[in-house]
């Protein structure tokens, strides 16, 4: 290995024959091809033998990958983001339908498509408050979510928009298949989360955690696995699936936090079932109450076409 950063595990069950390219993609939050790129390079290692990209990773097996050398500046290139669709756009905001795969914004060790490269390339100007590669960005959705995302196009929008999200008065409704049923069928999951122990990428409920608050209620209970519509009071990192996980029914398709590989591969999902479904929030120009809405996208719906069909 190299002397750059690495990072070393085990690989989860949930990961079980998955391509080396895929599984490691999906554990570490890199692109497909910065993974096949390490592989080639000889950078990811399996039980200590440098594997390629399209090996089948084994439960179990030890995991070492050598993390890309972190880029002196991170940079918003204006790229093409497939799927990326405007849901609507003003002088101050512009709200997207964020598809799968695609970060909010460039960061270290992430080498694929984001928001900001989309929006650019599309043409949109961005507040250039904050960071150079997160200008505009007031909130972020996990790379594998899907849904609604709103980013500021003028100093103003950017300014309320940040003191809203802090102040929680953005309402943000989220729909998630989790495992099994939730017992109530709806309630409220008030637990702390904080970074998972001996991990920097994964977060877990701990007493010295940040206050965190889901609310839920079950649309439609399938055999195996519930439908949810969800409300967030707070906005940590991974929260959903932190708080589902926490009380045994992981979203679906999230190995990361526990999910049945064997239900995933039946429903054909390759990331977790949640998906960002509204975003209510006041227009930070004329005080105007905004509701923007996504559908689902078609990983998602043929998941419940699978489940309703059973």
């Amino acid at each position: 290995m190299t002397g750059r950063e690495t990072r070393s595990m085990p690989v989860p069950d949930g990961l079980d024959g998955l391509r080396v390219d895929a599984g490691v993609a999906r554990l570490l939050g890199l692109s497909r091809t910065a993974v096949a790129s390490l592989a080639e390079e000889g950078s990811v290692l399996v039980d200590g033998s440098a594997v390629a990209k399209s090996e089948r990773l084994a439960a179990g097996s030890w995991l070492e990958v050598a993390l890309p050398e972190p880029a002196r500046e991170l940079t918003v290139e204006a790229e093409p983001v497939e799927g990326l669709e405007i849901l609507y756009a003003d002088d101050d905001i512009v709200a997207v339908d964020k598809p799968p795969w695609v970060a909010a914004h460039p960061g270290v060790g992430w080498t694929g498509p984001t928001v900001v490269g989309g929006l650019a390339a599309m043409g949109y100007r961005i507040s250039t408050s904050g960071a150079h590669e997160r200008q505009g960005i007031v909130h972020r959705l996990d790379v594998g979510t899907s849904g609604v995302m709103v980013v500021a196009q003028s100093e103003r929008a950017y300014t309320a928009l940040k003191r809203a999200f802090k102040q929680r008065t953005v309402h943000k409704r989220y729909h998630a298949l989790v495992q099994g049923h939730p017992d109530p069928s709806s309630g409220t999951i008030d637990a702390p989360i904080g970074r998972a122990r001996g991990s920097e990428w994964k977060f877990a409920v701990t007493a010295d955690g940040r206050h965190s608050i889901t609310h839920y209620d079950t649309i439609e209970a399938f055999q195996a696995a519930s439908l949810l519509d969800i409300t967030l009071e707070t906005g940590r990192t991974h929260q959903i699936r932190v708080h589902f996980s926490a009380i045994r029914h992981p979203c679906c398709g999230d190995p990361t936090y526990g999910s049945d590989p064997v239900l995933a591969k039946r429903l054909g999902l390759e990331r977790q079932w949640l998906h960002a479904r509204t975003l209510g929030f006041t227009h930070p120009a004329d005080g105007r109450w905004m509701e923007l809405a996504s559908e689902y996208p078609a990983d998602l719906r043929h998941s419940l076409d699978v489940l309703r069909d059973a």
